[in-house]
């Protein structure tokens, strides 16, 4: 989250309802979304509120290439943020079918 409002901070003034205000969402939603799961205390519910929080993370990861054809990211720091939406995936896959196999 932080690093997308740093990156977002640097786009043009005429994409702050735009791409930034897109950007910006998805990446607050992928944590918020984690946090409801777990709050609502029930395997399946976590597990739902998991698959938004990827969809949110398969919006960014769309957005920053976006942002990266339009010249708004250069390639070093979309690679950093590349690298971080992997690591998330592979984070969120790993919650999943932990959860998934402790209910079982």
């Amino acid at each position: 989250v932080k690093s997308i409002y740093r990156l977002t901070g640097n786009f043009p003034e005429n994409e702050k309802f735009g791409l930034v205000s897109q950007m910006r969402r998805a990446a607050v939603s992928i944590p918020s979304n984690i946090a409801e799961g777990q709050a609502r205390r029930t395997t399946p519910d976590f597990v739902r509120f998991i698959s938004i929080a990827e969809g949110s993370l398969a919006e960014l990861d769309t957005q920053i290439t976006i942002s990266v054809e339009l010249e708004y990211c250069q390639k070093n720091t979309s690679n950093e943020l590349f690298s971080m939406i992997d690591e998330l995936r592979r984070m969120l896959n790993a919650l999943r079918r932990t959860l998934l196999n402790k209910s079982q």
